[in-house]
């Protein structure tokens, strides 16, 4: 089996899982996410679609030349995608259906493990795709540092994004009970993985360089984290002392 179809293998399965791992979260973990049946039929297509919009319009953003090469041809602007636009994609468009269908209370929680699971199971894939997928990181002397198949050892960043999503989702877990406010440990999700990524995409190539010398999806986690940031030292202090009492509801 080639890269590409081994990486398409682990997409259609990161799906498949993270879908259902979606069905159990929502009545084991998260079951006052959703008041009614129908709501779930609606946050969920609302997030599959900002997803799907958003994964496109970041790969744009990151590398306009690859996308936009040979422009009115339009089959470079359908290959690449992000999840860092997917997330912030899915997070507005289950904002707007919220707003349309006045479902008040927050629906995040309910999708904290399935995101975990399913973005572990899909970087198993960028890492089996290898140079063709984009995702790998910048050459490293480190010893376990991988040769994609060009000949240089390189930072193996999709493992990274694996090993970090798991520790957040274990720790995250472990504060459950401390996070006061339903959301919370989806605040807390969003938080740790834009932060992650901001500092990750520093030993990842770039193929387009912004303003500050960052990255399109550099600047996107910025724009994440902006939008969290009145949540961020409220999250930070449950995560590190499990102490909600200093901080006032928002």
């Amino acid at each position: 089996m080639t890269p590409v179809a081994l990486h398409t293998v682990c997409e259609a399965l990161a799906y498949a899982i993270g879908f259902r791992t979606f069905l159990w979260t929502r009545q084991r973990l998260a079951p006052s996410a959703f008041k009614h049946k129908d709501e779930v039929a609606w946050i969920a297509v609302s997030a599959i679609v900002g997803a799907a919009l958003g994964a496109k319009l970041s790969y744009w953003l990151d590398d306009p030349l690859t996308a936009f090469q040979n422009f009115p041809d339009i089959r470079n602007l359908l290959q690449g995608k992000s999840i860092i636009g997917a997330l912030l994609g899915g997070l507005l468009g289950v904002e707007l259906c919220k707003k349309i269908t006045g479902v008040e209370q927050s629906t995040g929680d309910a999708f904290v493990l399935p995101l975990t699971v399913g973005m572990c199971i899909g970087r198993i894939g960028c890492y089996l795709a290898g140079l063709q997928d984009h995702t790998y990181g910048i050459a490293t002397s480190l010893p376990w540092g991988v040769d994609f198949g060009d000949g240089i050892t390189r930072h193996p960043t999709q493992i990274y994004e694996i090993l970090f999503l798991l520790a957040q989702y274990a720790w995250i877990h472990v504060r459950r009970h401390d996070f006061a406010q339903q959301g919370d440990r989806f605040c807390a999700f969003m938080i740790g993985y834009l932060g992650f990524r901001l500092l990750v995409e520093f030993i990842k190539p770039v193929f387009y360089i912004y303003p500050g010398h960052l990255s399109g999806l550099q600047w996107l986690c910025i724009a994440g984290l902006l939008y969290y940031h009145r949540d961020i030292p409220r999250i930070a202090n449950i995560l590190l002392k499990g102490n909600r009492s200093a901080w006032e509801p928002r």
